[in-house]
């Protein structure tokens, strides 16, 4: 079957939930036998059209700014995925919701994978938030599936717009015995370290486990963040004095995977703090690598830790607390690492995720 895939940044790529996804899922069905094109927004050595593992990879137009990319590459890889002819199409990202009548025009049946609530997050105006929930209206009267990442999402989308959605979560591998060959070349100290993964957006709340450290004072562990913001953010500039100081190690966007999976095979903590998505790739990640995690207690985070003690209110003092109780106890890091590959291994697996994909699309072919 001829398959695409439209609205993700492209193949391979790093930047987030939508390409972590793009990355194991591209090959997967390529493997299984089936066309695989992934539409990009940048483009291979000012190639339109290239393959990279099997997967076509085509680039079109479109605005790169904080607003406008979504729905202007969007729309150019709707109009042009009409002129192709694919049996399905997997549809990335609720703002191109109003390009699903493009692709029913043309007879593609396609699946639309809403994620979390974008028009809650911190780093949209009203305009872009109201856009937002006009393409999430869009899409679910467009799209001939829904699919959710989180139950929890997919009850929102049932109360908010009378759609119900296929549950197919975000998956992580299970990984052993990592080493430090990144961290030593990437010349981080070798000494227990809480780790921070995440965009620097408000939703994020990166600034609370700040705060939280800020508590701790000189009993706080060391901290390495690994991210950053495609616009200017406030947050950015409180991590560079910090940096500067020494209290925190700052990295920015990583992409090299395999020093991100040192970074959380090999932390005393791992503190995430984000609040409006789904099942998040980055606390699968976190899990399967044996990290022993802290996670905000929201429904999403909560549906799947479901361990009370590794929830933390948004409160600094409360992290506070729970930070010094992990890092101070070898023997309760340990029970948290068993703890979360075993829950990557019960619910998370890519080949359970992309199988279920896979056989999505497949039905909507047919």
């Amino acid at each position: 079957m001829k398959l695409a895939i439209l609205g993700s940044r492209g193949y391979p790529s790093t930047y987030g939930g939508y390409e972590t996804l793009v990355r194991y899922l591209a090959p997967y069905l390529v493997a299984a036998g089936h066309d695989v094109t992934v539409y990009c927004r940048s483009r291979d050595s000012g190639r339109r059209i290239w393959e990279v593992d099997g997967v076509r990879c085509i680039a079109t137009r479109g605005r790169d700014s904080k607003s406008l990319s979504t729905p202007t590459f969007g729309l150019t890889s709707a109009l042009d995925a009409t002129a192709r002819r694919f049996d399905a199409v997997l549809m990335l990202n609720i703002a191109n919701g109003f390009w699903c009548p493009l692709l029913r025009g043309a007879r593609i049946p396609m699946a639309v994978n809403t994620d979390g609530i974008e028009w809650e997050r911190g780093k949209w105006n009203r305009v872009g938030r109201a856009v937002f929930r006009a393409g999430a209206k869009a899409t679910a009267v467009s799209a001939n599936r829904l699919i959710c990442d989180s139950r929890e999402i997919g009850a929102i989308w049932q109360d908010l717009f009378g759609r119900e959605s296929t549950f197919i979560p975000y998956g992580a591998p299970i990984l052993e015995n990592v080493g430090r060959e990144e961290i030593k070349r990437a010349e981080l100290p070798d000494e227990p370290y809480l780790l921070v993964v995440a965009r620097l957006v408000p939703e994020n709340n990166v600034e609370l486990t700040l705060d939280a450290l800020d508590r701790l004072g000189d009993d706080a562990p060391r901290a390495v963040v690994v991210g950053g913001a495609n616009f200017d953010s406030p947050i950015e500039r409180r991590l560079k004095a910090l940096h500067e100081g020494g209290r925190v190690h700052w990295l920015g966007h990583v992409s090299n995977q395999d020093l991100l999976a040192e970074l959380w095979a090999n932390s005393s903590v791992y503190v995430h703090g984000h609040s409006v998505g789904g099942t998040n790739p980055a606390l699968l990640q976190a899990l399967g690598a044996g990290a022993p995690t802290l996670a905000l207690d929201t429904p999403f985070n909560r549906e799947v830790i479901g361990h009370p003690d590794q929830l933390f209110d948004h409160d600094p003092n409360r992290l506070a607390e729970r930070i010094q109780a992990v890092v101070g106890s070898a023997d309760l890091r340990r029970e948290l690492a068993s703890r979360g590959r075993e829950i990557v291994r019960a619910s998370y697996m890519w080949d359970d995720v992309c199988r279920a994909y896979m056989e999505t699309l497949e039905e909507l072919a047919r």
